[in-house]
């Protein structure tokens, strides 16, 4: 395979790149009313767009706030229509380059990966460790607190300038980074809503990834978005691991671990990680999780939102519970 090449400046911000970025962008949105006014002046609104940015003219324009519940409150910032065209051109350059840097077990907003593949490799690891299901395994949960909101500009912009070299594309960066503060702290916090936050997230994440594969040497690690798992035979060694893990994100990342998520107990009882309860041979479903799903599918009992559902359900031992909504919505 042979080595991807971050591109340089003026093709990422070309016509050609900003018209693929509109085309990708908007296909994943449906066409709502700024949508469409970018559209019906399409090719001038693109001109336009990479004159600003061929010039240094550019500036990020502000955030539509609103929130969510998925499955927890959440503050979404929504971009203008250009702005997000930016950033899809961003991650179409720099996501190939930084993908390889990427230890295996990062799972989150990755081609390939996603919670699905995050299960399985648990479940790998649950087997591994054990000696095929012949001896305890001890897991430590963890979570980093408020991650998206707790990011230092200055800190991912220095990550980012390990790798990119061209300085247009670096003040680029730095101008879509610096367009958002969290809860007014100015430098600090990426918006959930922007496509490039997802790929930040991971970029500045990978040096906690790379901490604790190399340096605490831990074999069974996975790690999906803030949530992550470690694996282990002792007990002990894992209770060490957590004041070295404190101290790194403080010190490096300037990030916390949430105090009251972060445990240590045996895989036998039971570990909550991305929506499941794990043991030894199966998975089921968090009661607040099913819950959340029979509220949602009575809100919109839709033949593709049970359908979604029941695929998911799949992935675990929830025959009852798919019975009971086939029963119920007669599919």
């Amino acid at each position: 395979m042979s080595k991807y090449k971050i591109p340089p400046f003026d093709e990422i911000v070309s016509l050609d790149s900003l018209f693929a970025s509109w085309n990708e962008f908007k296909q994943k949105k449906k066409i709502k009313n700024d949508v469409a006014l970018f559209a019906s002046r399409l090719i001038p609104n693109l001109l336009s767009l990479e004159r600003d940015l061929k010039t240094g003219a550019y500036k990020h324009g502000p955030y539509y706030h609103f929130k969510i519940n998925d499955p927890k409150p959440r503050d979404i910032h929504k971009a203008l229509v250009r702005d997000r065209i930016i950033h899809h051109a961003l991650y179409r350059a720099l996501y190939p380059h930084f993908t390889r840097r990427f230890i295996f077990d990062s799972y989150s907003c990755q081609m390939g990966k996603g919670t699905h593949r995050a299960l399985k490799r648990l479940a790998e690891f649950s087997l591994k460790s054990s000696r095929n299901f012949s001896g305890t395994v001890w897991v430590l949960k963890g979570d980093v607190k408020k991650c998206f909101a707790s990011i230092n500009h200055q800190v991912l912009k220095s990550t980012l300038m390990r790798d990119i070299k061209d300085t247009q594309t670096v003040n680029l960066l730095a101008e879509i980074i610096d367009s958002f503060s969290a809860g007014g702290e100015k430098g600090t916090g990426i918006p959930l809503g922007n496509l490039t936050s997802q790929l930040f997230v991971n970029i500045y994440l990978n040096d906690f990834d790379q901490f604790i594969k190399h340096e605490l040497k831990a074999k069974y690690y996975v790690r999906y978005a803030d949530d992550f798992v470690v694996l282990s035979s002792s007990q002990l060694e894992l209770k060490n691991l957590i004041s070295k893990i404190d101290l790194f994100l403080r010190t490096n990342l300037k990030l916390f671990l949430h105090p009251d998520k972060v445990y240590i107990k045996s895989f036998a009882s039971g570990i909550d990680f991305l929506g499941w309860v794990h043991f030894f041979k199966y998975r089921t479903l968090r009661t607040v999780t099913q819950k959340r799903m029979m509220r949602r599918i009575g809100e919109h009992p839709t033949p593709e939102t049970i359908s979604s559902y029941l695929g998911l359900l799949k992935h675990g031992q929830a025959y009852k519970l798919s019975e009971r909504i086939r029963n119920e919505h007669q599919t």
